[in-house]
């Protein structure tokens, strides 16, 4: 049985990839469940893990298709922060990501609601979205190095 706050998210899903031109699946729902679950940005491998414990029968290649399927029609975002794999997320308002050197995890970051503000641009350019990473050391990690340097 589901929530009633996932039944308001299937609604919406269901339209988005209607309009996309793909069909409603149980699998694209379960691997947009497992994205909108923990919003922490996985890579398709860890979408997989987690997919896998509530679907046991789902596939890596059901898991690759059903998140271009998602990206294409525009309910999850595919986001490069460095070099290796993509990850996912499914926050679609406008934001930056900030990359924790340290630990690996991605966090969001909201940006001002001039689009123009951020970035100085060049006469006569138009922002149309922004992909911005931002690189450092998450909190939890600034406070174990801090707690490190304190013991040596």
């Amino acid at each position: 049985m589901r929530s009633a706050s996932r039944k308001s998210e299937i609604g919406p899903l269901t339209q988005r990839l209607t309009d996309g031109g793909f069909r409603f699946t149980r699998q694209r729902e379960h691997v947009y469940g497992v994205l909108t679950q923990k919003r922490d940005h996985p890579t398709a491998e860890e979408v997989f893990i987690r997919a896998k414990k509530g679907m046991p029968e789902i596939s890596m290649a059901t898991v690759y298709n059903c998140l271009d399927a998602l990206v294409k029609c525009g309910v999850v975002k595919q986001v490069a922060v460095q070099r290796g794999a993509a990850r996912f997320c499914p926050n679609m308002e406008e934001h930056g990501h900030f990359y924790c050197d340290a630990c690996g995890a991605v966090f969001d970051v909201e940006l001002p609601a001039n689009r123009q503000a951020p970035l100085s641009m060049p006469k006569g350019f138009t922002v149309d979205h922004y992909e911005i990473a931002v690189h450092g050391v998450c909190p939890e990690c600034g406070a174990r190095k801090k707690k490190a340097e304190l013991i040596s």
